[in-house]
């Protein structure tokens, strides 16, 4: 299936449940419900090409880790970790261009300057690396768990800086609408900016409480209220269409833009990661949403 606005190919991020983790019963299951890609970890070549010979894309392929070595103080470090990423994209390029990422310190209480000096570093070395396989890392703006919400290049101050120093052909991003929402940043007015840059797209959603968001703030996490699954004080991650993202507008940003990718389901949402048969249903709710916007 694929979306109503720009017919982008509908997906979703492979989960960690146990359903999930056979391969061969995940591959069945997408194909006889009509997605038509996989994002995957990092895995196998010969896992990969079980995908796609089934008639499935894959979606995103994630960088080899761990993630934090190519934002270390240890230059050494670094360039292994790019080094290492480098050498595993150049096996598995052929089934997905598109390599995803979150940008994490290995010192999450260092400052923002040295970490995202790191960080860019890493990074740079990574990009000059894969531009000869014609790959990409798309970067997503998911800011961290706390305490520490330490994550580099989730802001569309941060992403503009990043993105600045590395390759374009070979650095862009994971567009997941959810962060931006948390964080008290417009999606829309954000792919007014970067669009050109969206590699892929998750398909997650935000609802905001504002009664929530009112009692305990946006800055703390309070003590006093129950939170959610999924989500903070005031605010969860939802399916599409369960939040407050305008997904017709974006899909017609990106469109404008040229965007070829694809949009894949990232479930996390407490109404639906019950079990087998709930994430079933919420990616298939996702979907349906997904397809009439």
């Amino acid at each position: 299936m694929r979306t109503k606005t720009g017919s982008f190919p509908i997906g979703f991020r492979r989960g960690w449940s146990d359903w999930q983790k056979d391969l061969d019963g995940l591959i069945a299951w997408a194909k006889a419900n009509q997605f038509e890609c996989i994002d995957t970890g990092s895995i196998a070549p010969a896992e990969l090409a079980k995908i796609t010979a089934a008639g499935l894309k894959v979606g995103t392929i994630d960088l080899l880790g761990p993630w934090t070595d190519l934002a270390s103080p240890d230059a050494g470090k670094r360039k292994a970790a790019a080094q290492k990423a480098a050498d595993y994209i150049g096996t598995v390029v052929q089934y997905s261009k598109n390599f995803f990422t979150v940008i994490i310190p290995e010192q999450h209480e260092a400052s923002r300057h040295d970490n995202f000096k790191h960080a860019v570093d890493g990074y740079a070395q990574l990009c000059n690396a894969i531009l000869k396989h014609g790959a990409r890392i798309a970067v997503e703006g998911w800011p961290g768990g706390h305490p520490h919400l330490s994550s580099l290049a989730c802001t569309p101050g941060e992403y503009r800086a990043f993105l600045k120093e590395m390759p374009a052909k070979a650095a862009g991003i994971n567009f997941d609408p959810s962060h931006l929402v948390r964080m008290g940043v417009d999606p829309v007015r954000f792919l007014g900016e970067f669009a050109a840059r969206v590699h892929h797209v998750h398909g997650k959603d935000t609802e905001i409480f504002t009664e929530d968001l009112y009692e305990h703030g946006w800055e703390q996490q309070s003590f006093a209220a129950k939170g959610h699954g999924f989500g903070g004080s005031f605010w969860r991650y939802t399916i599409p269409g369960h939040g407050q993202v305008r997904w017709t507008r974006c899909f017609e940003i990106l469109k404008a833009a040229g965007f070829d990718g694809m949009v894949s389901i990232e479930l996390e949402d407490e109404r639906y990661n019950t079990d087998a048969a709930g994430e079933k249903a919420g990616l298939m709710a996702g979907r349906d949403y997904l397809a009439s916007v």
